[in-house]
């Protein structure tokens, strides 16, 4: 009999068909309404104000106590203890010194009262064996690389520790072929060579990062007939054009390399050899997928270069001008080729089954104990990692601090709360998906997943979140004191969206909307609430504050460069551990889980629409299957109406509406899961196929309309009206014994 990961093989191959990459976009941000707001809570609101109504509480007044005392606790001193623990050695997930760290974070787990253990794991993983690129053509063009990443006076550029810049998950191999530039890699960028009449296959492709997620271009020049993929860091995305560099300012140095997985994360999460099961260490060999056929596994060898490895290839490559906007930053007009440049790459990787492990602490819940709150940041790195994960790691242990001197006091939360670090995040989200793979059953009990990643980078603050769980995120940043003074809501508010395009989409607020709230994204993926959310259906958030970060996965992502420009006082680490706690303790104390499914309605409701006019567009006309898929939408604002009566005002006997609430988002799963990716089972939220980090909302329906295929729109839109309509379902019956609220 077939094991489940064999029958996951035979059904999950990579998806080869035609996209209209437009299709996505457009039902990415078609639902764009003016930016909502509460009228109390957004107009006039200072620090001297009281601060607002805590909704789901019958005794608010006793939980802001609870909120006051531990918004006390957090330590800028602590934090850089924690930060300078996590980020004086290189800890690449697997090795010794993540290991070290494992122990650091478990230490501070049961300082705090938090019953602790270390989970192993035994995952496929690679480490760079031999990495080689040479220019071999024209006379006259040298380049053998990569270079060491090097700056003048940086004091941690030189560890030997240091694992030299690789793509995880790139497969051995060699390669000499003509170069072709392809800007970032996208389906509408290697339409455009095919136009100028320029043939990828058997070629060497060069390709910026940005703009997608790294595996996506991998996997894309691996369709397309590549026979390689370097990548490197152009100085117009993350370099000089943007400001200086580092050591005098914060952007990427022309040395600095982005390492990174190319795992194909949009087929599935976790250990390449094992999707839907746990990697666990006595797994035998038999239930695993053979390596050389996991679906996620690319086929293209793939390694990343600094720009000044790849400036002489740009510089001496021929043929045509690049159309303009491929334009980088370096001085001199691009062109595509091919050749004459012409590389020799050569990869030796060396794979092997690794350990790993992640530190979960537990304190059990004092009333409905099988109601978890799971909360975690992952702390493996691909070199120091300060701030991508350092700095959300020692945000998290503060939290953990602040929770750790309530229990002192006596106080039990309602839910149990589990926290987490997880490893092997950067290879591809790893250690998270093999905990929930190992922990399904629990999860379906599961309160909320609250993700922290790179924390603090700078000082502007960014939220996303699932439906639910939106206007949360603005409830709990009213109460966080900000390092600007005020509170982090109204910091929040003054930021200015990025300049760049972003994934997220604004929804209308429960309470009384008005303009001037700040906008929550939406999830895709590319950090640990992917496998909770988007396979175990568990609401999830996620939440940093960012800057001028040109470091990204580079050596120079260290203390040095944290201490001058990510967050020298630690102040808005600080604000982090606080958000990030006050979520916890609110998720984990509440009378009434604080969920908004009237507003998520909406946003469905929007989704719907969009994805009407899409398909429309065509098939001819609205399939009949979206007028079933608008009213179960509809029908489940509504029943989230009721809902928020019941919040407003707690019955005296919760339990029963916070199980309907919980079993409601499980009922967005997908039973057979997405069309040709079975292990993304959320009809709601789900990584798009050719963006890979951004949110494609309803998947299902997305792949259909892009495949044109109108059986499967209507089969599509059928599911996801059965979806909505269990949904509504849980939240009518649950309201039902406490109507008149």
């Amino acid at each position: 009999m077939p094991t489940r990961a064999n029958k996951f093989a035979e059904g999950a191959a990579p998806i080869r068909r035609k996209r209209a990459r437009a299709i996505l976009l457009a039902l990415a941000t078609a639902f764009s309404p003016p930016s909502p707001g509460r009228a109390a809570a957004s107009r006039g609101q200072n620090s001297q104000a009281p601060p607002p109504a805590i909704i789901g509480f019958r005794d608010a007044p006793r939980q802001a106590e609870l909120e006051r005392r531990f918004l006390a606790v957090p330590d800028p001193k602590l934090a850089e203890q924690h930060l300078r623990a996590m980020a004086s050695a290189p800890h690449i997930a697997g090795s010794p010194k993540d290991r070290k760290t494992a122990d650091y974070v478990a230490q501070r787990f049961r300082e705090a009262g938090l019953e602790t253990e270390i989970r192993e794991y035994r995952v496929w993983m690679n480490r760079p064996g031999e990495i080689s690129v040479d220019v071999v053509a024209p006379p006259g063009v040298a380049m053998h690389g990569p270079n060491p990443e090097r700056v003048e006076g940086d004091p941690w550029q030189d560890d030997a520790r240091v694992i030299p810049p690789f793509n995880g998950f790139s497969p051995s191999g060699d390669a000499e072929a003509d170069v072709v530039y392809a800007n970032y890699g996208r389906p509408e960028d290697l339409k455009q060579l095919e136009q100028m009449e320029i043939d990828v296959r058997g070629k060497i492709l060069l390709i910026r990062y940005g703009q997608n997620f790294r595996g996506v271009k991998s996997y894309i020049a691996q369709e397309r007939g590549a026979a390689g993929v370097l990548l490197y860091s152009d100085p117009f995305d993350d370099g000089y054009v943007r400001g200086d560099v580092y050591p005098r300012g914060p952007w990427r140095p022309s040395s600095a390399v982005q390492r990174g997985s190319i795992q194909f994360a949009f087929e599935y999460a976790g250990d390449p050899t094992t999707p839907g099961i746990a990697a666990v260490p006595s797994l035998p060999d038999a239930q695993r997928i053979a390596p050389e056929r996991a679906p996620d596994l690319p086929r293209v060898p793939t390694t990343p270069l600094s720009s000044a490895d790849a400036e002489p290839l740009l510089r001496n490559l021929g043929g045509p001008e690049s159309p303009r906007d491929w334009q980088g930053g370096l001085p001199f007009t691009y062109h595509v080729g091919p050749g004459p440049v012409r590389v020799k790459m050569r990869l030796k990787q060396s794979y092997a089954y690794t350990t790993i492990w992640d530190v979960i602490g537990r304190l059990r819940g004092s009333s409905e104990p099988e109601q978890w709150v799971v909360a975690g940041n992952h702390r493996d790195a691909w070199v120091y990692g300060a701030v991508d994960p350092g700095s959300g790691t020692a945000a998290m242990l503060e939290a953990v601090h602040g929770i750790g001197e309530l229990l002192k006091s006596g106080w039990r939360p309602r839910r149990t709360i589990v926290l987490a670090s997880w490893d092997a995040e950067e290879q591809g989200l790893i250690g998270s998906t093999e905990w929930v793979e190992d922990n399904e059953r629990a999860l379906a009990n599961a309160a909320a997943y609250v993700n922290m990643d790179s924390g603090a980078s700078g000082p502007n603050f960014r939220a996303w979140a699932s439906g639910e769980l939106k206007d949360f995120l603005r409830d709990v940043a009213r109460a966080v004191p900000s390092p600007r003074g005020g509170t982090l809501y109204e910091a929040w508010r003054a930021t200015p969206e990025p300049a760049r395009p972003t994934s997220r989409t604004l929804t209308p607020s429960l309470r009384g909307a008005v303009s001037g709230d700040p906008p929550v994204g939406n999830l895709g993926s590319g950090s640990d609430f992917t496998p909770f959310l988007e396979h175990a259906g568990v609401p999830a958030t996620d939440a940093r504050s960012s800057g001028s970060y040109g470091v990204y996965h580079s050596v120079f992502d260290n203390l040095s460069w944290f201490m001058k420009f990510g967050d020298p006082t630690f102040a808005y680490t600080q604000e982090l551990a606080r958000f990030f706690g006050l979520e916890v303790l609110r998720l984990a104390n509440a009378d009434v889980l604080p969920y908004d499914w009237q507003d998520y309605g909406k946003e469905i409701s929007g989704y719907v629409d969009a994805a009407a006019q899409r398909a429309a567009s065509v098939a001819g006309a609205t399939p009949a299957g979206f007028t079933a898929a608008s009213a179960a939408a509809q029908r489940l604002t509504a029943a989230g109406a009721s809902i928020a009566a019941a919040q407003k005002n707690p019955p005296a006997d919760a339990a029963a509406l916070n199980r309907a609430l919980i079993a409601a988002g499980r009922a967005l799963l997908l039973p057979g899961g997405l069309p040709g990716r079975a292990w993304y089972r959320h009809a709601i939220y789900a990584p798009g196929e050719y963006t890979g980090y951004a949110s494609a909302p309803l998947p299902g329906l997305a792949t259909a309309i892009e495949n044109k295929d109108a059986a499967q729109i209507e089969q599509q839109a059928a599911a996801l009206a059965a979806a909505l309509n269990r949904a509504a379902e849980m939240l009518e019956k649950a309201t039902k014994p406490v109507s008149g609220f």
